[in-house]
């Protein structure tokens, strides 16, 4: 929604017009020249800023102003970092109340009142198997140095080099982390096959899918011949994010915990996107019961500022003083601000809010998928949701998009009982599996081009970049949601329509909301 920047009441006619025009022009001219500096002067290898040209002045909640004015509804959240939306009370004043103590900011990792409170409030949310007998490590600021720390850790307490990790994996940028991910060049990673419906690899899907999966992973470690050497760790995300927004079956987390847990390797879950709340339970690996040995924490544990942490069973605990370390560990604004985030989100039961609002969202992107067959896939967990972008006119089931539409073969493979249950049915099964059209990255970027038109930022993830994803704040109200789907089918109808100048794959066309206008200013302005 656009909203004037200033000027003066309707009673000064022409001149309090021309006011309002003339800020709205400089707010304009304002936003146009940070823009054209940025692309001027920053990397080549900057991101969001190229499909999201907006400048933020001011924020709330839900809510995003531009220096141009625009109001935007934000569902990228710093890519899940934003557990209670923008500029949330609560972390206001505890930042506030460190400043205004004369506290120090920056101690590397001296022990304070504030890393006392933030720690002990951490330890109450975690899983109880390993909250009895955690340790925590304080890393770099982001995610990616937890990710290397982790892996540092359990190479140093088995004395083994190799790890275990999955297709479509992401757990960072830095080499270390790079090297798990999912599209990492030549390394000492043995990459294992994660179980999904929709390109499931075994052309399957479901139960029998995540069953072929588990039994590839024991057959390369027990297998003498499979060139894999017993390794130091295996990681994993519960739900893969930047892999297209894919849940593990829940079935399948509890045989990869049995598997590590027997060949005596350590199970580090990657909690950095799926943790505090985000897909309905306040971290990812409780709906599958299991208690990994690492955690890997950051993004919304620093209540919107950087810190990130590794939390692991103390036996592992046999590093050397100084063998890992960081001068941005003692972050205490940011301990003060995950201290805050962590207890509202326990005490306001925000996971359970999710699993109930995340599972009402996707029912109703699945009603969208009816109508639109260039909607692929529509899956998630929690307030993290995936819309997949396909070619509704390309050929199912090609193999160039990683599956076959014949399970058959599979069928005969399994032989016993496949694995089953496991999804909660915040967990989308699409009628579709096993037969999928190709992934249309380009429609999927006109879709959020035609978002931000509507005043909605998401963000693109999957293999292809074909996925449009969803990350509200768990503080994201009902309206705000009935105006987020609304702003994002809008989006899809039209960019369906400007491919060709024709509608392909549009079913029927959506009738207009008469409430929908109202709805979603109303959205803007609650934050």
């Amino acid at each position: 929604m656009a909203e004037s920047a200033g000027g003066g009441s309707a009673s000064e006619g022409t001149l309090g017009r021309r006011a309002v025009g003339e800020v709205s022009a400089t707010a304009r001219a304002a936003h146009e020249g940070i823009l054209r500096r940025q692309s001027a002067r920053e990397s080549a290898a900057r991101t969001y800023a190229r499909a999201l040209p907006i400048v933020p002045v001011r924020a709330r909640g839900l809510t995003i102003e531009g220096a141009d004015g625009r109001r935007y509804l934000d569902c990228l959240s710093g890519a899940g970092t934003l557990a209670l939306g923008h500029n949330h009370p609560v972390v206001l004043e505890a930042i506030r109340k460190v400043l205004d103590s004369g506290a120090p900011l920056h101690v590397l990792d001296l022990a304070t009142p504030v890393k006392d409170a933030f720690v002990t409030e951490l330890f109450h949310t975690l899983p109880r198997g390993l909250a009895d007998h955690a340790r925590v490590q304080f890393c770099g600021p982001a995610g990616t140095d937890a990710v290397e720390a982790a892996l540092k850790l359990v190479r140093t307490a088995t004395g083994r080099t190799g790890l275990l990790a999955f297709t479509g994996a992401y757990h960072g940028m830095t080499a270390g982390a790079l090297d798990a991910s999912g599209d990492a060049p030549d390394v000492r990673v043995a990459r294992l096959p994660y179980p999904q419906d929709y390109r499931c690899p075994f052309g399957v899907g479901g139960p029998r899918g995540a069953e072929l999966a588990t039994r590839w992973t024991e057959s390369v470690l027990d297998d003498p011949k499979s060139g894999v050497p017993h390794p130091a760790g295996m990681i994993l995300e519960p739900v893969q994010g930047e892999g297209g927004v894919i849940p593990a079956p829940d079935a399948w987390m509890r045989r990869m915990r049995e598997i590590t847990a027997a060949r005596s390797i350590p199970l580090i879950a990657d909690e950095v996107q799926t943790g505090v709340g985000r897909t309905g339970a306040f971290w990812a690996v409780e709906h599958s019961g299991i208690t990994p040995d690492v955690m890997v924490l950051s993004k919304a544990i620093g209540g919107s500022l950087p810190l990130a942490v590794v939390v692991y069973r103390d036996d592992l605990d046999v590093w050397e003083p100084g063998a890992h370390a960081g001068t941005f560990r003692g972050n205490q604004l940011a301990m003060a601000a995950g201290t805050a985030t962590l207890a509202y989100v326990r005490e306001n039961r925000l996971a359970e809010r999710a699993a109930t609002l995340g599972s009402r969202m996707l029912d109703q992107l699945r009603s969208l998928a009816g109508e639109f067959p260039c909607i692929g896939d529509v899956r998630g967990r929690g307030l993290m949701i995936g819309v997949e972008l396909v070619d509704a006119e390309g050929d199912c089931g090609r193999l160039g998009d990683g599956t076959s539409g014949d399970g058959g073969a599979a069928d005969a493979l399994l032989g016993s009982e496949p694995l089953n249950g496991g999804v909660t049915p915040a967990v989308v099964q699409d009628s579709r599996a096993g037969s999928p059209r190709p992934a249309d990255p380009e429609l999927a970027a006109a879709v959020q081009r035609e978002c931000l038109r509507r005043g909605l930022i998401v963000e693109l993830g999957g293999r292809h970049a074909s996925v449009v994803r969803l990350l509200p704040p768990l503080t994201i109200s009902e309206e705000q949601a009935a105006a987020v789907f609304d702003r994002l089918a809008d989006a899809v109808e039209a960019a369906a329509r400007d491919r060709s100048g024709r509608p392909p794959g549009i079913r029927r066309q959506r009738r207009p909301d008469p409430r929908h206008r109202r709805q979603g200013d109303r959205a803007e302005r609650t934050g």
